[in-house]
C-alpha cells in the first residue's frame, strides 16, 4: 500500500500561528477583565475552535454567553493584524510542497481555523496554490479531537485511510488523525516539516506494510 495523500494541520505545523491565536483571544478577553494562563492554554485550549474556547470559558470562569459572538469577531481582527504582520513564507515548506506536487502526491490541509483564517494564512505564506483543497472548521460539524474533517478529507481524495498520511503538533488534532485510521507523522515544530523528514517517514510506513 503506497502513500498517496499527504494532509497537513496549519497552526504549529505550516503556520508557526499558535502564539498569534493565543495574543489574539486574551486581547479580546483582557476587554471583560479575563484571560488565558499560557499553562491553560497549552495544557487545556490550544488546538480548539475560538468558538469552543468561549464555551469552555464560560463553564469554567463564568464568561456571559451573551458575550461570545462580540469576542469572536474581535479575535478574528485582531488575528487578522498578527497574520499581515507576522505571516511569511518559508523556503522549507515551498520547496517540500513543490517537490511532493511533482511528485504525485495530493495535499490538502485541515484546520480548526476559521476559513478564511486558512486561506488568507496559505495566502501569505505563497502556499495556497500547491493544496487540491482545504478544510476548515467552518466544513464539518465537529472540529478536532473528533475525526471528521480527516475522514471528509480522505473520502474527498477517494482514497483509504491508510494511503494517507497526516501531519500533527497537538494532542487533540493528534487524536483526530490517529482516529480517522490514517498514518501520522508528530511535528514538534515548523521546522520539523521538511521535504526529507516527510519522505522518511513515507518510506517507513511503506517498508512496515511490505513486511506485514
Amino acid at each position: 500500500m503506497k502513500i498517496k495523500a499527504i494532509i497537513f494541520d496549519m497552526d504549529g505545523v505550516l503556520i508557526d500561528a499558535k502564539d498569534w491565536h493565543y495574543e489574539a483571544l486574551n486581547k479580546a478577553l483582557s476587554l471583560f477583565g479575563m484571560e488565558i494562563s499560557r499553562y491553560d492554554h497549552l495544557v487545556t485550549y490550544d488546538g480548539l475552535p475560538t468558538r469552543k474556547k468561549l464555551e469552555m470559558l464560560t463553564i469554567e470562569k463564568g464568561l456571559p454567553v451573551g458575550l461570545h459572538s462580540f469576542i469572536n469577531e474581535l479575535k478574528q481582527l485582531y488575528t487578522m493584524e498578527l497574520i499581515f504582520s507576522k505571516c511569511k513564507p518559508n523556503f522549507l515548506h515551498e520547496y517540500a510542497l513543490s517537490r511532493l506536487k511533482n511528485e504525485g502526491y495530493k495535499l490538502a490541509v485541515c484546520s480548526n481555523s476559521i476559513r478564511k483564517t486558512v486561506e488568507i494564512m496559505l495566502e501569505k505564506a505563497n502556499i495556497i496554490h500547491y493544496f487540491d483543497f482545504f478544510l476548515s472548521n467552518q466544513d464539518v460539524k465537529e472540529p478536532k479531537p473528533d475525526p471528521e474533517m480527516y475522514i471528509t478529507a480522505i473520502n474527498r481524495f477517494g482514497l483509504k485511510p491508510e494511503e494517507c498520511l497526516i501531519l500533527e503538533d497537538n494532542e487533540k488534532g493528534i487524536k483526530a488523525a490517529l482516529a480517522s485510521g490514517a498514518h501520522l507523522l508528530k511535528i514538534n515544530t515548523v521546522d520539523d516539516v521538511n521535504y526529507f523528514n516527510i519522505k522518511e517517514r513515507i518510506a517507513e510506513i511503506e517498508r512496515s506494510e511490505q513486511n506485514d
